[in-house]
């Protein structure tokens, strides 16, 4: 599955799209739209764009478990080693394990409040154009249908900008840097 951007200058424009991507057999589900009159888009059917495509949630509640885990365990060898026999009847496996699952929990729940507040990286690349009025649709579309959505778009709308997350843009979004 492959997300596409399209970048719509106008309501009229992106009510259009959605209805095309609707023709071409996507769902409801696979087409969110974002921008200032978002209520508009609701009442012409169009869905809007939730929290879950509009920021980095996703990526850091799966970095806070890729980090969590393992430094938790790191801490239950930690406190076995530091306090040894007054652990009690709790093993060394039994406590880093805990341990591993109380550090995933605690770094996806962490991670998680932090990615809240940031953007998807599309959405910050097009902020200043959809604080003037644009929409920026998020669509998902299956990886051997993405040539032809885009080429069905791009020939009705050749005014929408149409763009798609680099190799580059992933890896700093899964944290490893830019």
């Amino acid at each position: 599955m492959q997300r596409l951007y399209f970048l719509s200058p106008d309501l009229d424009t992106t009510v259009n799209i959605a209805h095309e991507l609707s023709d071409l057999n996507l769902t409801k589900d696979e087409v969110h739209v974002m921008g200032r009159d978002w209520k508009h888009l609701e009442e012409r059917g169009v869905n809007n764009a939730t929290l879950r495509q509009t920021s980095d949630v996703v990526n850091a509640a799966m970095r806070g478990l890729k980090y969590g885990v393992p430094l938790g365990g790191v801490l239950g060898l930690l406190v076995y080693a530091i306090l040894g026999e007054a652990t009690g009847s709790v093993g060394v496996v039994a406590l880093t394990v805990g341990m591993g699952v109380f550090g995933g929990l605690f770094g996806v729940w962490t991670s998680t409040m932090i990615g809240v507040s940031v953007h998807d990286v599309k959405v910050d690349k097009f902020e200043r154009e959809i604080n003037k009025g644009a929409f920026l649709m998020m669509v998902d579309v299956p990886n051997d249908r993405e040539r032809e959505i885009y080429s069905a778009i791009h020939r009705h709308h050749p005014e929408v900008v149409i763009d798609k997350v680099t190799p580059q843009e992933k890896r700093h979004h899964w944290g490893a840097g830019a």
